[in-house]
């Protein structure tokens, strides 16, 4: 278990919603307060880091660099598994000196949303709602009580936003506001913190 951080990710009917809280923490010093946890790998893909901020920068930068050489060499877009599983060939070929994370990648496969998540040795699963970091245990326990089963992006936005919210309140290790991105064929949105607020009000 992670000492910080809360991030989630949620399969919806018409695409995928990825969510995290914003504190970077050493121990218990707070390190940073507006933290990045989502990165854009490309048009309609993304991911979400926990654990060492050094190691989930090194492979994101890795993999945007891997899918743009596939797309130029090959002229043809990357699928969202094919990503995963080069981030859990990279971790597990470093099980002996490991890479201390946990991603959520998740894409738009044409119209298919497809999500994954890797643990620190290269586990890969598939999964349809899913959440890592030390938040994990309030933020699950939120969207197996609330969530609908195949929800609509509208249906699971506030019901997301309310999990990460829990575990902000009860875990240490996450807190100092939220970023949430929505996955669609069209491509990326990322929400406002004022959309935000307004999703905690409904």
């Amino acid at each position: 278990m992670f000492k910080g951080t809360t991030t989630i990710g949620v399969v919806c009917k018409n695409g995928i919603i990825l969510a995290t809280d914003r504190r970077v923490t050493s121990g218990i010093y707070v390190a940073h307060k507006r933290g990045r946890k989502i990165y854009i790998l490309d048009d309609n893909k993304a991911a979400t880091i926990a654990g060492l901020v050094a190691d989930a920068q090194m492979i994101m930068d890795y993999l945007k660099y891997q899918i743009n050489l596939m797309k130029l060499t090959h002229k043809l877009p990357i699928s969202t598994r094919a990503v995963a599983t080069l981030a859990s060939n990279i971790l597990f070929s470093s099980r002996y000196y490991p890479y201390i994370v946990q991603f959520i990648i998740a894409g738009m496969d044409g119209d298919e949303p497809k999500m994954y998540v890797l643990d620190w040795f290269g586990t890969l699963t598939e999964e349809k709602f899913v959440a890592t970091g030390s938040g994990t245990p309030y933020a699950i326990g939120v969207l197996e009580a609330i969530l609908k089963t195949n929800p609509t992006i509208e249906e699971a936005l506030p019901v997301i936003a309310k999990a990460v919210k829990s575990a902000m309140e009860r875990d240490p290790g996450s807190g100092e506001g939220i970023d949430i991105l929505i996955l669609r064929k069209e491509g990326i949105k990322e929400l406002s913190d004022e959309e935000i607020s307004n999703l905690l009000k409904s």
